[in-house]
């Protein structure tokens, strides 16, 4: 199941406006949280409004995840054996920023409240297979990718895709970060915007998280920065999780039944893939008594168009194609639309027979 997270750090607010923020996420279906440990130290005060923010977050159906490292078990006394501490601050489990010896990470999965061991994704693969070379209890096994708060140390895509497709192959369910726009910090002094991969700096919170989800593997998206806005927890809360929704915007002049086919009907690349066109052909079989008027076959096709050839091609008329790259017209198909800018990269990653849809922004 996939979900969506916020994060909070009680030590750099106050608990009125967690309590606050914990209720907006709450009322747009978020279910985990991820907070830090690190920063609060041994600090009993702190702890003391750690515990009541978590136990807020519990009672709200709120799983809360706790960043923490080896210092951290040593400065709070708790051992790997007994993490009972962790249970009675109001936590559904606990992230090892930085990773111990891989058996007393193993060992703690076997806790006797199913506290959830998380454990750092985006430091390699040879982290991972030390834990599972000591044989832990997967089902209390979770991953979850850094965030990076200063500008271009965030993740390559390819280093990501490895990560992450190696915690997949285990069966390990797995997190990542995105950036809200509207947040003003973090943990740290230094705040960039807090996501996993490099490339989502500057995007929409909205297409970060489309394409996190649209990898395919990544479980759990969490907003890494706070206090993200009630519009973008809101547009996040209404995101297909499942299928690729892209938004776009439509010509003037485009038909009803054009209309139609971009926004309502489903959508699939073909397996037979092409280099330059993206191919869903379901619609030219439903649609093929209807006459496709030609009304605006513009001559340079630009990456990112949505075209609907016209009843000019026989076979063709009524197909929804998106242009991988620009090319000239023949002068016998419809540019009806065009993805938004900001998502245009998101076509380069949709599969052969993978399902997607458009949304009128």
């Amino acid at each position: 199941m996939k979900e969506l997270g916020v994060s909070i750090y009680p030590a750099e607010t106050n608990i009125e406006d967690d309590y606050r923020y914990i209720d907006a996420a709450c009322k747009y279906g978020f279910t985990r949280i991820f907070t830090n440990l690190i920063s609060v130290e041994n600090n009993q005060q702190m702890l003391e409004c750690f515990k009541k923010v978590c136990l807020y977050a519990r009672k709200n159906n709120m799983k809360v995840i706790a960043d923490i490292n080896p210092e951290v078990l040593q400065t709070l006394g708790v051992y790997p054996d007994d993490i009972e501490f962790f249970y009675n601050l109001g936590l559904f489990g606990i992230r090892f920023d930085t990773g111990s010896n891989g058996f007393d990470e193993s060992l703690m999965t076997y806790n006797p409240y199913n506290l959830k061991i998380e454990i750092n994704m985006s430091s390699g693969i040879k982290y991972l297979e030390n834990i599972m070379e000591f044989r832990p209890n997967t089902d209390n096994l979770l991953g979850c990718h850094n965030f990076y708060p200063l500008r271009y140390t965030g993740l390559s895509r390819e280093h990501f895709l490895k990560c992450s497709e190696a915690f997949k192959s285990h069966g390990i369910p797995a997190a990542a970060f995105v950036t809200s726009s509207s947040a003003k910090f973090g943990p740290w002094p230094d705040n960039d915007g807090l996501c996993t991969l490099e490339e989502h700096r500057n995007l929409p919170i909205e297409t970060q998280t489309k394409d996190l989800f649209n990898t395919g593997l990544i479980d759990t998206v969490i907003i890494g920065n706070c206090y993200a806005s009630e519009d973008e927890l809101k547009t996040l809360s209404s995101l297909d999780k499942d299928i690729l929704s892209l938004n776009v915007e439509l010509e003037d002049g485009i038909s009803e039944i054009e209309k139609k086919i971009v926004l309502d009907e489903p959508h699939f690349n073909r397996g037979d893939i092409s280099e330059y066109l993206i191919r869903s052909t379901l619609s030219r079989v439903k649609y093929k008594d209807n006459f496709f008027k030609l009304f605006n076959p513009k001559q340079d096709i630009k990456r990112g168009d949505i075209l609907i050839p016209s009843s000019s091609y026989k076979r063709y008329a009524g197909e929804l194609q998106i242009a991988l790259k620009d090319m000239e017209n023949s002068g016998r198909i419809n540019v009806v639309g065009r993805i938004i800018p900001e998502e245009v990269f998101l076509i380069d990653l949709i599969h052969p027979w993978q399902k997607f849809k458009f949304k009128l922004k």
